[in-house]
């Protein structure tokens, strides 16, 4: 019971055993591209995995310069320079946009950063301090720059981990479950064909065995027949007639009875 459930449940035929053939060509050509596609996927999740612990590496002492920089400028410019930027910044320069970059057929997610329109706090902190508050600007924008680069690397690491789970599952299954079932119906085909043969080749032996001993009865018959027949010539050209010819222990039963007075 174990063993069909191993196999297929087919008919097996000639066109069958193509049919698997070619199924079996098909899982063993998927089975190494997806092997590949893995193989492909493992590398780039390798380099994203140590691009991330670079960018955490690097974000603690960004963050850290930037939060420094920041008191430097409220003890500079003073408590109130937070309200002075708010109030001058009307729409963001600095945005992030998404595109998709294709790896072994797995669109990865990328966020890029781009600065548009003009910084509106040139004027910042003019009086006094403008100089840091511009420092303090630069970086945060490194640390923005870094969570970008993070968040993208991160989210290609997700999506890249799900992928790879998903391929190797594939690639398991076409090679402990597929491929096996596949090549254990080819050889119970292979089996069962091969067994068909013999059943046909064992009784074209018992016909060509009928037919020879019909061939030898009828050799046999001919052979009487003919033995007949020169045995009927030879009475006829001593003017004897074989069918005339009886038995004499019996009788002959045309003869008329003796008549005794």
């Amino acid at each position: 019971m174990a063993g069909q459930n191993q196999r297929l449940n087919v008919v097996p035929t000639v066109t069958m055993l193509g049919v698997m053939k070619a199924r079996l060509v098909g899982a063993t050509r998927g089975h190494a591209l997806l092997k590949k596609k893995s193989d492909a996927l493992t590398v780039q999740f390798r380099s994203i995995l140590k691009k991330i612990v670079s960018a955490k590496e690097s974000m603690g002492d960004i963050m850290k310069t930037s939060s420094f920089a920041l008191t430097e400028t409220k003890y500079v410019a003073g408590e109130n320079v937070k309200h002075v930027v708010l109030q001058s910044v009307k729409e963001a320069s600095l945005k992030v946009r998404s595109r998709q970059e294709n790896i072994a057929g797995v669109k990865l997610p990328k966020f890029e950063y781009f600065s548009e329109g003009e910084t509106r706090n040139d004027l910042t902190g003019l009086a006094r301090g403008g100089q840091q508050v511009q420092a303090c600007r630069g970086a945060y924008v490194k640390a923005i720059e870094v969570l970008v680069e993070l968040a993208s690397l991160q989210t290609s690491f997700l999506t890249l981990d799900e992928a790879i789970k998903t391929t190797n599952r594939r690639v398991n299954a076409l090679e402990n479950v597929v491929k096996p079932r596949l090549e254990n119906t080819i050889n119970y085909i292979k089996g069962e064909l091969d067994e068909l043969e013999r059943e046909d080749f064992f009784r074209l032996k018992k016909i060509q065995g009928y037919k020879k001993r019909e061939i030898e009865r009828q050799v046999q018959a001919a052979k009487a027949f003919a033995e007949e027949m020169v045995l009927e010539d030879i009475a006829l050209k001593r003017g004897i007639s074989i069918k005339s010819a009886h038995n004499l222990l019996v009788g002959d039963p045309d003869k008329d009875e003796d008549i005794i007075f």
